[in-house]
């Protein structure tokens, strides 16, 4: 096997990762990292001292290759497929790229702050940081909502690297703080990201480690229910 993704199955950015690879039906060999086994982490830190997943592994060349958008992007250059999740036409790239990055930035790492911070020691917890998370999402849904607007994907017709990076970025972020009855753009887009094979498979892996989500008391029942 030539590529090997070393993941978690509950990550969000592995999630980002996983839905460009069953984009393209690519043949790949996951590697779960269980960072509560010592030997474990530690390979893992061998392989990426900064010890963040996802990361993927070329036997051609023996090479890593770390952050998800740099992972698609090495995918798309290297083992391409029939979708192309980075165009090559300069202003869609920049738009693209951009929002790839918005949802990384104002939607995952904000989701990512909550979350943590209900599994900090007690006296540990950070309110003011939790408060500018949840701020944060708001603003971010905002935009979103603006956006999308008569468009199927976030940046037109043609679903990319930023709808790949939008689909765990809102699928834990509305549990963590819901998108809202005021924003039915973002409610139908999501809905639409949820309908795509790809992102499927992606949560059916996952739903098996649902359990160890934080917020998992706030999940919709119906991701918490068989998937077929």
């Amino acid at each position: 096997m030539t590529l090997t993704l070393y993941l978690h199955p509950l990550a969000s950015f592995c999630h980002k990762v996983l839905i460009g690879l069953y984009e393209n039906g690519t043949v790949f060999e996951p590697s779960l990292v269980d960072f509560s086994n010592p030997g474990a982490a530690a390979a893992h830190i061998e392989r990426w001292p900064v010890g963040k997943i996802p990361v993927l592994h070329d036997g051609v060349g023996n090479r890593v290759v770390a952050e998800t958008s740099i992972i698609i992007e090495y995918l798309q250059q290297h083992y391409a497929g029939p979708v192309q999740l980075i165009p090559t036409e300069t202003e869609q790239q920049l738009d693209v790229r951009l929002w790839d990055r918005f949802f990384d930035l104002y939607v995952s790492v904000p989701m990512q702050k909550i979350v943590g911070d209900r599994i900090r020691p007690e006296g540990a917890s950070d309110p003011h940081g939790v408060a500018e998370a949840h701020a944060t999402l708001e603003t971010a849904y905002d935009m979103i909502e603006k956006k999308i607007e008569g468009r199927s994907w976030i940046t037109g017709e043609t679903f990319t690297i930023a709808d790949c990076s939008a689909l765990p970025a809102l699928f834990f972020g509305s549990v963590v703080h819901p998108i809202g009855d005021g924003r039915p753009q973002v409610r139908e887009y999501f809905e639409r990201l949820l309908e795509r094979p790809s992102v499927q498979r992606v949560l059916k892996e996952a739903q098996p480690y649902f359990e160890f989500f934080p917020y998992r008391d706030a999940m919709p029942s119906r991701f918490l229910e068989p998937m077929a």
